[in-house]
């Protein structure tokens, strides 16, 4: 039976250890690779508008992840409000471009601590983490109390990327399951469409951190994911992502047997109108270009999304705090 790593951390006291560590960077806030310097601990806000309490915008059951993650009960989703990027496309923009509105959903860390062991309750198969980089130091405080009332499923670290290596370091054999995205292979397309410095250099230095820690190869029972590393792309129109290029930095940086997770589900929202590039769905030719990728460097392993004409069927609504996802993605075509 597994155990999920972090139990061990606890039982040894280097988890309270850990919390101590990451809850004192916030004082001079250095979580991310913003490193913006402001005292979370006494609320002030930088970049990521967030302050001390952490925010959960919506907790579910969710069926819209990669099978493996999913099983027959759902992953434990936990959607943190706010974020690090600015994403002129997020399709979470609702609760992560709104931090006046979100800021009504802090919790304390006992009742972040008691949406895990709810979840757990309701027989989800793991707790994962939405957005989680710029809340890291209250998460891990919470899984501490979260740990003493007897949460065992694995954690999932569901990440743009944008993480600080140091940060990853001090969740190492706290976290299970990494997924992380890989967004762009540019730091010019990075910049214009999610306001974000020097991502590339980041968003790969933390993968590879991501990779030491949990290797390529994933721990399964009973047909749940327990432990590994999936990375997600998704497809832009355009090719605004650079898909070769991160494709080909993957295989040769990572290797070919890493699970890899495509998705076709773009949609232009929020603020993308505004940019002619982004303004429209992906073409059905753009999807089978980065399908042929896969071939061309070898992967082997993982899932791709179908190509779906109806953005709706993607789309979630925040408006709807219990339930914003009203169907399961679609993730039927595997690499492997």
């Amino acid at each position: 039976m597994f155990v999920p790593s972090y139990v061990k951390l606890y039982e040894s006291g280097e988890l309270k250890r850990r919390v101590e560590i990451l809850e004192s960077m916030l004082e001079k806030c250095n979580i991310c690779p913003h490193n913006c310097g402001v005292n979370r601990l006494k609320n002030e806000i930088a970049r990521c508008y967030s302050g001390y309490k952490p925010i959960v915008s919506a907790y579910v059951p969710h069926f819209g992840e990669e099978p493996l993650l999913v099983g027959v009960n759902g992953a434990g989703n936990i959607f943190f409000g706010n974020c690090n990027l600015r994403c002129v496309y997020c399709q979470n923009y609702q609760i992560s471009q709104n931090w006046k509105v979100e800021i009504k959903n802090e919790v304390t860390f006992e009742q972040l601590a008691d949406i895990m062991i709810e979840l757990q309750d309701k027989g989800c198969h793991n707790i994962g983490l939405v957005s989680p980089t710029h809340f890291v130091p209250q998460i891990v405080k919470a899984l501490y109390i979260a740990v003493e009332n007897g949460l065992r499923i694995p954690l999932v670290y569901n990440t743009n990327a944008y993480d600080s290596v140091e940060v990853l370091r001090l969740l190492d054999g706290i976290v299970d399951i990494y997924l992380p995205d890989i967004k762009y292979s540019s730091d010019e397309m990075a910049w214009r469409y999610s306001k974000i410095p020097n991502y590339v250099k980041y968003s790969r230095m933390a993968i590879k951190e991501m990779h030491r820690q949990v290797g390529s190869e994933l721990v399964i029972e009973d047909g749940v994911l327990k432990r590994g590393l999936i990375i997600r792309h998704l497809i832009l129109p355009n090719d605004i992502a650079g898909s070769e290029e991160s494709l080909r930095w993957i295989a040769e940086e990572i290797g070919t047997e890493v699970t890899l997770s495509i998705m076709s589900q773009y949609y232009p929202t929020n603020k993308a109108f505004n940019y002619p590039l982004i303004s429209r769905r992906i073409m059905f030719s753009e999807y089978v270009a980065v399908l042929d990728l896969l071939d061309k460097f070898g992967f082997e392993n993982g899932w791709i999304q179908d190509f779906d004409e109806s953005p709706d069927f993607y789309r979630p609504d925040f408006s709807d705090r219990e339930e914003p996802f009203k169907d399961r993605l679609k993730f039927r075509t595997t690499t492997g």
